[in-house]
C-alpha cells in the first residue's frame, strides 16, 4: 500500500489538473469499489468546483464547492490518470496490473479546464467517498486518527505522550494509525535505524519515569520528519509502484539505508555490521543489529 510519500505525490500531480476546475460529467462504471460509492455520487459531483486539493495521512481530501469533501483512498492498486491537451500523465503511476483497455477504469472524471482524471483500480482495495466539511473530522475515516507526521504536532514531548506505558514493540507502535497517521513499513524501518532504535523495543521506553520525553523520543520524532520530508522531495519511493507525475522513477529507493538491503553492510560511518531482516507482525523489518539497540 502507497505510504504518505507517495500520496503526497499524487496529491502534487493531481493538483493542477482539479483545483479550481469544475466536474462537468463523472463516469462511475460500478457500483462500489471496496465499499459502495455514496447515493447519488455523480450527480453530486458534476457542476462542483474543486476548491482544494489536501491530503490526511493516506487519503486524498478534494474541497468541493458544495460544501462536501470527495475523499480518495489509492488501496493497493489504486491510481489516477490525467489527461489534458493530448498529454497524459500518471501522478504516482504503478507497476501493479491494471487490466487492458480501461477494464479496471472505474471511475471517471471531466472537468470544465479540459483535463480528464480516471481512476483505474484493478484490485478495488480503494475507495471515495461524499462527507460533509464540517464533519469531516468526526467522520468514519478520522475520527480515530493520530497525529500527522508532517505536522507541528510532531515532536519528542508527542511520541513520549503516545508512548508511554505501552510495552508494544516500537514499530507496531509506529505503525498504529491511532496514534501517528499515514506511517508504513518503509519509512518507519528507515526513521527506526536513523534514530538508532531497535524495532522491538517497547515504545514506552520513549518516555521517562515522570511521563517526559527522553533523547530517544526527540531522536524519533526529528527522523520521521527527515526521511517523510526527504522521500517527498524525491517523488516518493518508486519500489516497484510509483513514479512522480512527469513519468520519472523517483529516486528516493536509492537512498535506503536499511529497507530491503538485507545481507548488505550498514551504511552508518564506523559500522562494520550489516542489515538484517526479522519478521513483525508479518511484515519484514530491515535493521543494523549493531546499529539499532
Amino acid at each position: 500500500m502507497p505510504e504518505l510519500p507517495e500520496v503526497e505525490t499524487v496529491r502534487r500531480g493531481l493538483e493542477p489538473a482539479m483545483v479550481g476546475a469544475r466536474f462537468t460529467r463523472v463516469i462511475q462504471r460500478r457500483p462500489d469499489l471496496r465499499f459502495p460509492f455514496p447515493e447519488r455520487f455523480a450527480e453530486r459531483l458534476e457542476g462542483r468546483e474543486v476548491t482544494a486539493l489536501g491530503r490526511r495521512a493516506k487519503y486524498l481530501l478534494a474541497d468541493l464547492s458544495s460544501g462536501e469533501v470527495l475523499v480518495m483512498h489509492l488501496g493497493m492498486s489504486g491510481r489516477f490518470l490525467v489527461t489534458q491537451e493530448g498529454r497524459s500523465v500518471r501522478p504516482g503511476e504503478f507497476h501493479h496490473e491494471h487490466g487492458a483497455a480501461g477494464a479496471h477504469d472505474h471511475v471517471v472524471f471531466s472537468l470544465s479546464n479540459g483535463a480528464t482524471v480516471t481512476y483505474n483500480d484493478a484490485r478495488r482495495f480503494g475507495f471515495m467517498d461524499l462527507v460533509p466539511r464540517a464533519g469531516i473530522e468526526t467522520c468514519r475515516h478520522f475520527r480515530d486518527m493520530g497525529i500527522e507526521p508532517l505536522g507541528n504536532a510532531l515532536s519528542g514531548e508527542t511520541v513520549a505522550r503516545l508512548f508511554a506505558g505501552r510495552r508494544t514493540p516500537l514499530k507496531a507502535a509506529l505503525l498504529d494509525q491511532r496514534l501517528i497517521a499515514g506511517l508504513g513499513n518503509i519509512y518507519v524501518c528507515e526513521a527506526l535505524f536513523r534514530a538508532g532504535l531497535h524495532p522491538e523495543a517497547p515504545a514506552g521506553s520513549l518516555a521517562a519515569a515522570g511521563g517526559g520525553p527522553t533523547a530517544k523520543a526527540h531522536r524519533l520524532a526529528e527522523a520521521i520528519r527527515d526521511v517523510l520530508n526527504e522521500a517527498v522531495a524525491a517523488g516518493g519511493s518508486t519500489l516497484r509502484d510509483h513514479a512522480r507525475v512527469d513519468g520519472t522513477l523517483g529516486y528516493f529507493q536509492h537512498a535506503f539505508r536499511v529497507y530491503d538491503r538485507e545481507g548488505e553492510p550498514c551504511t552508518a560511518p564506523g559500522c562494520t555490521g550489516r542489515i538484517a531482516r526479522l519478521v513483525q507482525g508479518g511484515r519484514s523489518t530491515f535493521l543494523c543489529p549493531s546499529c539499532q539497540t
